[in-house]
């Protein structure tokens, strides 16, 4: 049978996110136990959070647009970096290990208010599985810049990663990160985001390869006015544990956040997590923060879990909110396409492309929606009438 699970109860969200440090040796090794791992498998992570060794490398080719400029730096020279950046902190054993191990950082600087022409791509390709790999992109915004940055991942590879984005007075950024990996592919991977005053921030997670991908977006605000919006499609088939842990930290006045996860699960073991923690701060008044996650079950045999977690310290707040719902098909959606001639398989790929459509669209790079739209049809397809939910 599928396995549904809603909301459940957690630690307060205070407790569960801590200051950070740079020095793996501060986190103690997971065991499984405790609340930011229960959801992980520990035997499927090749040592990433113990003591794999990091011998091996992925390849890093960015494709810039004219107005972006890109750099190597070796992490030991972050004053090359805007003095106004928040120094970045790893938030747990894997992403401290990952910054340890990674002696030197691809930069994407957007100057002060240039806007840029087209996306740029940072293209990441795995070179196989047998040696743990580690990495670090820096995207930088300065005051007034806009641009949108594609990370799009593929191959094959054992991979801890940070993403550390930085969002100055008044930029608007745009993230994409495509988790495109071959099967055999796992990845842990941290997107640490602090934004600015009157900054807006849009960051869409795909997740469609792999065999485990957990993926943990963070979001802080530095000054009054930060926007961000934080979106995911997913989509797990036989096998795989797909797991998105988000935390927005709203400890500055007059903030908002949105977040809109969707994630479908197709074949025995196909494992979807999603954990949404939000935490408002006794400061943060004038706080507007909503988030929903949905999941179709769409076989027997997958399992989804959905925790959306949301702490107020204070009572001044324009609005704050979570939704959450794990289900399978609309029976009344399947029936009504039927009824008008359209075969079951083609009434439930229409449902399934409409759930995801919405957030697609939104990316706004039409070659991307496509090939998103594509791979998920792919899946779809390749599944065709196993263990169909109805």
């Amino acid at each position: 049978m599928s396995s549904l699970s809603g909301a459940v109860e957690t630690a307060p969200v205070s407790s569960l996110h801590s200051a950070g440090s740079a020095n793996p040796d501060d986190f103690p090794v997971p065991t499984g136990r405790e609340e930011e791992w229960r959801f992980t498998p520990l035997n499927r992570l090749r040592g990433l959070h113990k003591d794999a060794a990091f011998t091996g490398a992925v390849t890093v080719a960015v494709e810039a647009a004219p107005e972006v400029t890109v750099d190597k730096i070796d992490l030991s020279e972050r004053v090359r970096l805007a003095p106004s950046v928040v120094p970045f902190l790893p938030m747990d054993r894997v992403s401290a290990r990952a910054y340890a191990a990674a002696v030197s950082a691809t930069v994407i600087s957007v100057p002060k208010e240039a806007v840029a022409s087209a996306p740029t791509y940072v293209r990441i390709t795995g070179n196989g599985t047998d040696s743990a790999a580690a990495g670090h992109l820096v995207i930088d915004v300065q005051p007034y810049g806009r641009a949108t940055v594609v990370i799009d991942q593929t191959g094959s590879a054992t991979y801890a990663d940070n993403v550390e984005i930085h969002v100055a007075d008044g930029g608007d950024l745009t993230v994409v990160a495509l988790a495109d990996w071959a099967d055999d592919t796992v990845q842990v991977t941290h997107h640490v985001a602090t934004l600015g005053k009157d900054a807006h921030f849009t960051h869409y997670a795909v997740t469609l390869g792999g065999s485990l991908v957990r993926l943990a977006p963070t979001v802080r605000y530095v000054a009054p006015g930060g926007d961000a919006e934080l979106y995911g499609i997913t989509f797990a088939d036989a096998g795989q544990h797909l797991e998105a842990r988000l935390f927005v930290d709203h400890d500055t006045p007059n903030c908002r956040s949105r977040v809109g996860y969707k994630g479908a699960l197709s074949g025995e073991g196909a494992r979807t997590v999603w954990i949404g923690d939000v935490l408002i701060r006794p400061q943060a008044t004038g706080t507007d923060t909503y988030e929903y996650n949905r999941n179709l079950v769409l076989t027997d045999g997958a399992h989804a879990d959905s925790v959306p977690n949301l702490e107020i310290l204070t009572g001044e707040v324009v609005g704050a909110g979570h939704a959450s719902t794990s289900g399978r098909l609309d029976d009344e959606h399947l029936f009504y396409l039927q009824a008008r001639g359209i075969p079951f398989e083609e009434a439930r790929r229409l449902v399934i492309r409409g759930f995801f459509g919405e957030l697609i669209a939104r990316i706004g790079i039409p070659a991307l929606e496509e090939r998103i739209a594509a791979s998920i049809e792919a899946e779809l397809a390749a599944r065709a009438g196993e263990g169909v939910q109805s």
